[in-house]
């Protein structure tokens, strides 16, 4: 597939624009959290949402197909200002015989202090990286890859990675080891440096169309942020969730706006396109989604708004022992 030229500006992925100079304000609400840790029900599985950290974003220098003014009165709308603060989220699936990770973070490829928690956030929630069976990734950035392995050795041992095979099949070409069309190089690099070990293992299953991975959990191909972008359906007694990926980065912008795009697409046009046409479909079914970018838990729905448009909703917060969800 063509990599579209203004599609990069970035040197690294995914988090390239980190904020410079943060106010003293964002500074002084900056303090560590609790652990990253959300337990939700979908029938019979149990999803746990592990965060693996937020990064800041400067969406002036990230963000295409719109103007600057534009991208600050939506942000000003959701009460937010650039640069955004974004979740880095991964999903713990346990469906009672297996357990699959859904992501794995950006581990140590951003440096200290962006990202690289959700080791600590998944032995917070009782789990050790030998327990994993598989690992389902949307795509191959680093934020989604990064935390397969550390200082070049395997972190899950155990684990299969499940990924689409457009995406094996462009990131790991070495005839792209130096960048395609703009597309800087430092995002095969890093591909490489990430799935390599495992692909030497042969822990790496590359998926093409629509796939059943395991009992309940379906592939769906949702491309154009990259080539083999995809979309993961849980299904359990009637209940059901979609790991979506990065069909959206930026929440306050995206959704009002699905035209908006950002210099880590592949195919920009085909990004705001498919973005589009899944939200409709979300909205129109009510489907329950979680996010990787979106504000941890990141789990929620999608609404259609008659002026135009989405907008997320986030699920109700539980917290108590005796609940079905």
């Amino acid at each position: 597939m063509a990599v579209a030229a203004s599609a990069v500006s970035a040197t690294s992925i995914p988090f390239s624009a980190f904020a410079a100079g943060a106010d003293a304000t964002t500074i002084a609400r900056t303090r560590a959290q609790s652990q990253g840790v959300y337990q939700y029900r979908i029938g019979d599985f149990q999803v746990t949402a592990l965060s693996d950290g937020t990064v800041p974003q400067n969406l002036h220098a990230l963000l295409t197909n719109i103007k600057q003014a534009e991208v600050d009165a939506l942000l000003h709308h959701a009460f937010l200002a650039n640069p955004v603060e974004v979740s880095i989220n991964a999903y713990l699936i346990d469906t009672g015989s297996r357990l699959v990770l859904v992501e794995v973070g950006a581990g140590l490829l951003f440096g200290p202090g962006n990202g690289g928690k959700l080791l600590g956030n998944l032995k917070a929630a009782g789990y050790e990286p030998a327990q994993i069976d598989d690992i389902l990734l949307t795509h191959i950035h680093a934020d989604h890859s990064g935390g397969l392995t550390a200082d070049g050795k395997v972190v899950f041992s155990n684990a299969t990675v499940h990924v689409g095979k457009p995406d094996v099949d462009f990131f790991l070409n070495p005839a792209n080891a130096n960048g395609v069309d703009g597309y800087d190089k430092q995002y095969f690099q890093q591909a490489v440096a990430s799935l390599t070990p495992y692909v030497k293992a042969g822990k790496v299953h590359a998926f093409s169309g629509e796939t059943q991975i395991l009992p309940g959990i379906k592939a769906l191909p949702a491309p154009g942020h990259t080539p083999g972008h995809s979309f993961y359906a849980l299904e359990s007694k009637g209940d059901s969730i979609t790991f979506i990926g990065d069909i959206v980065h930026v929440a306050a912008v995206q959704f009002p706006k699905t035209a908006i795009t950002i210099v880590y697409d592949v195919d920009p046009k085909h990004a705001a396109s498919e973005r589009e046409t899944q939200f409709a479909g979300f909205a129109a079914k009510r489907s329950l989604v979680a996010g990787a970018h979106l504000p941890y838990p990141g789990i929620g729905h999608v609404r259609a708004e008659q002026s135009g448009g989405y907008t997320f909703v986030p699920v109700d917060f539980i917290d108590r022992t005796s609940t079905a969800k």
